[in-house]
């Protein structure tokens, strides 16, 4: 909890001191109650006093216990605008820091792992900020405080106060050394069970299809049960702790006035009324004194979760990327649009076995390059060095004739039109998805908004939300955002659409077929108006007709547009300017069509199981 500290803004830290000091007030007007106490028990136990005294000394007690309700609300107020300003960093912080995760930062962290961490985990840090806190800072000033009160009031009730601190600390102890490990284990079960149910909902149809509802629902039961079992057991002792701290505090009353009885009848009548007068003071401190241990035993129950929950956090913020950004954000000279891998292996993260060795071609602006090879080649994996989802192990890949490595990341993605295996699409309408990452038409305004203030940020949400549901989009890129479609053949399913390109999309694309999905992809990739198109196996959803309608259209339409193609058909690359045939993360084969049906044996046994021996010959 304290390395996470480090978060906190100034203004925060500010809040804290004011805080503290609040706190301090508050803990000043309830250790000044028992003092009149004093003075209102004397007045009623002394013959003579006037009514008007007591209502005087009353009316103090009245202001005093008025200033420690003053003081708690502000408290309060503080702690809470501390804790939900606080969450919502972390939570922001987390979000972005994930954004910059490649594919080796993500396969250390689990998606349910990264869910919980950036939800629950941060709900915990902000309930102990909330709660805890206060207690962290009330719980030992008035402790000691109220011990320095009582000293010199009774060496007998001091005994008593210090039997039943220990025996309070002695609970504590044995209750923490039973729950610590549990909350421990807690977070981790709570992401077995967010993993369960992620896997549920993302393979429902799968799920159906083989009947397997029951036994997805008994992984379910199983991580519920110990999920619930775990918690049942940190709930049923911590609810036993509060019995014995109640115990404990009744069974101090009881001796402190168990001793003021035995001393008030032993003294004489004139130390009488001062023995009564100390032991109501003296009693009153000493709950304050147990109160203080109370409250740390609150801190105790909330500390462990929260301090595993801000390991988890930050264990997310302290990870480094692997992939760093460069500087360099312009190619050289006359190599726009070029790929140029040399000698490149690259080998995974914890693999002993490099994926891919001794790769080495060049793409010309404008050139189509093919990638062919059988299941676990090494296709995507060499597509995936290009926009630095990963790095190369050695060797070089070379954008515009700079390394990848040197890139500003941005500036080098700004440059490439990337279409997945899987098409992804996003809940908005299908101009968002098509135009996804387009600037909006006032983004300078979200870049100058004061973010610090909360008119700043619900500025920036405005404008995002604006350019998600494609409001923001100029004409002109509406106009983009057609031919895009036209190029990738989504205009002709698009146009039927309900609402045409403003139709919506639902939440993964799931009003949309597998096909039209692709086609979107492209589209989005098309739209970029990139230097470098990267297709990792993107035509395997079209039919043969979309598919050669769609690299017609990119002949025509992206002239000039260098061309990365991932396939699996020989039909889709058969017109490349060169292919590169992979076997087993080594170049098999480089050529055209022609020369590699001559010269690579791999190539033509995988041309041999799709093409017809008429259309080997033609």
């Amino acid at each position: 909890m304290l390395r996470i500290s480090r978060y906190l803004s100034k203004m925060e830290i500010g809040q804290l001191l004011l805080s503290l000091v609040f706190t301090v007030g508050q803990i000043f007007f309830d250790l000044r109650l028992p003092d009149y106490m004093s003075q209102v028990t004397k007045l009623v136990e002394t013959p003579g006093s006037r009514m008007s005294d007591i209502w005087k000394e009353g009316g103090k007690m009245l202001l005093i216990s008025m200033g420690s309700l003053l003081c708690a609300i502000a408290v309060g107020y503080f702690m809470a605008r501390i804790g939900a300003s606080f969450s919502q960093r972390l939570r922001s912080l987390e979000f972005r820091k994930v954004e910059s995760f490649g594919p080796a930062e993500m396969d250390r962290f689990s998606t349910a792992s990264l869910i919980t961490r950036s939800t629950n985990d941060v709900t915990q840090i902000q309930i102990f900020i909330t709660m805890g806190l206060l207690m962290v800072f009330r719980a030992p000033i008035m402790g000691v405080w109220a011990v320095f009160k009582i000293a010199g009031k009774g060496a007998d009730w001091t005994w008593a106060t210090g039997i039943a601190t220990v025996i309070l600390m002695a609970f504590m102890a044995i209750i923490m050394a039973l729950v610590i490990p549990k909350f421990k284990a807690m977070q981790k079960l709570t992401d077995n069970i967010n993993q369960v149910a992620r896997e549920n909902l993302t393979g429902l149809r799968v799920v159906r299809a083989y009947n397997a509802e029951d036994y997805q629902e008994k992984k379910f039961d199983k991580a519920n049960d110990e999920l619930t079992g775990t918690q049942l057991f940190t709930t049923r002792v911590i609810a036993v702790m509060m019995p014995l701290m109640n115990t404990v505090m009744n069974g101090l009353s009881l001796s402190i006035y168990w001793i003021g009885a035995y001393l008030i009848k032993a003294a004489g009548a004139m130390d009488r009324l001062t023995l009564f007068s100390n032991m109501v003071v003296f009693s009153s401190y000493a709950m304050q004194v147990i109160s203080a241990f109370l409250l740390l035993a609150m801190v105790f129950v909330l500390w462990p979760r929260a301090d595993v929950s801000a390991q988890r956090v930050l264990e997310v913020l302290d990870t480094e990327p692997i992939v760093r950004s460069g500087s360099v954000t312009t190619g050289k000279n006359g190599e726009s649009g070029t790929v140029e891998f040399r000698n490149v292996q690259f080998t995974y993260p914890r693999a002993r076995k490099p994926m891919l060795e001794g790769i080495s071609f060049k793409a010309e602006r404008g050139q189509t390059v093919a990638f062919i090879g059988s299941t676990g080649s090494g296709k995507s994996s060499l597509i995936n060095l290009v926009p630095r989802f990963y790095d190369v192990s050695d060797g070089q890949v070379l954008v515009d004739g700079v390394d990848v490595r040197d890139w500003d990341v941005q500036a080098l993605r700004d440059r490439l039109g990337y279409v997945p295996q899987q098409s992804v699409m996003f809940k908005g309408t299908v101009a968002s998805n098509v135009s996804y990452g387009a600037k909006p038409e006032h983004s300078e305004d979200v870049e100058l908004a004061d973010t610090s203030t909360a008119e700043g940020r619900r500025h920036e949400l405005e404008l995002i939300a604006a350019s998600s549901d494609n409001v923001g989009l100029t004409d002109a890129q509406m106009e983009d955002v057609r031919k895009a479609g036209q190029v990738a053949q989504a205009s002709e399913f698009v146009e039927r659409m309900d609402g045409g390109w403003q139709a919506p999309i639902a939440q993964s694309g799931s009003n949309v077929s597998g096909g039209q999905k692709q086609r979107l992809s492209i589209a989005r990739a098309v739209y970029r108006k990139p230097e470098v198109l990267i297709f990792d196996d993107s035509f395997s959803a079209l039919d043969f007709k979309t598919d050669r309608a769609v690299r017609d259209a990119l002949k025509t339409q992206a002239v000039g547009v260098t061309k990365l193609i991932v396939a699996q058909r020989i039909g889709t690359i058969m017109d490349a300017d060169t292919i590169v045939v992979l076997d087993d993360g080594r170049v098999a084969g480089v050529g055209t069509h022609d020369e590699l049906l001559k010269t690579c044996p791999v190539y033509k046994e995988i041309a041999q199981s799709q093409l017809s021996p008429e259309e080997l010959e033609a």
